[in-house]
């Protein structure tokens, strides 16, 4: 692929094209077909393949990249050197990415109890609020319905149509559950 006329002081760029192709799919529905373009080699159908399974991983980064700029707002950070900026993204990159990694689990294994995840304190204290029982059960409930009442308490109304919880109802939900936790530990360490 050769630069743009404009830029004609760059070297052309060496490229191979993956097309990717559903093939047998039920009447009414339109194929998926994809055309990757990409710098690394494709020789073989099993580069084409590796180069076709990492593609189908752009929706994961593009939620945890919203997650940062939605959920963590890195695009409002008035820090004014690189970096203290560099220091503050590490930080929230391990929020957005707890917070991916709570979605993503919640919709794999919903199943799991939820201590897989959440701090023993943090699912009693949950299920306390939730409940308006200050007796947590004995067993962790399952992640699902633990993500469920994070959601909820960030404004997710789960209903029937709503599908799962997101990333930015999960954002607010754990902001209130940190708070929660701390009272929690306070109020269970006793007098």
């Amino acid at each position: 692929m050769c630069a743009p006329q404009d830029k004609a002081h760059l070297s052309a760029l060496e490229i191979w094209t993956v097309l990717a192709k559903e093939e047998d799919t039920p009447e009414g529905v339109e194929p998926i077909e994809w055309r990757l373009l990409t710098t690394l080699a494709v020789q073989s159908f099993e580069q084409a393949c590796e180069k076709v399974a990492w593609y189908t991983q752009r929706w994961g980064i593009e939620v945890f990249h919203r997650t940062l700029k939605s959920g963590c707002r890195i695009e409002d950070r008035r820090l004014g050197h690189g970096d203290r900026l560099e220091a503050c993204l590490a930080i929230d990159m391990v929020v957005a990415w707890r917070i991916y990694h709570m979605v993503k689990l919640g919709r794999e294994v919903p199943e799991l109890p939820c201590d897989v995840y959440f701090e023993e304190a943090e699912w009693k204290a949950l299920v306390a609020y939730s409940t308006k029982n200050p007796v947590p059960p004995e067993q962790a409930l399952s992640l699902r319905e633990a993500i469920r009442m994070v959601a909820k308490i960030g404004g997710f109304l789960g209903r029937k149509s709503d599908g799962e919880p997101g990333t930015e109802t999960l954002w607010r939900g754990l902001q209130h559950l940190d708070l929660m936790t701390d009272v929690w530990r306070v109020m269970a360490s006793g007098p």
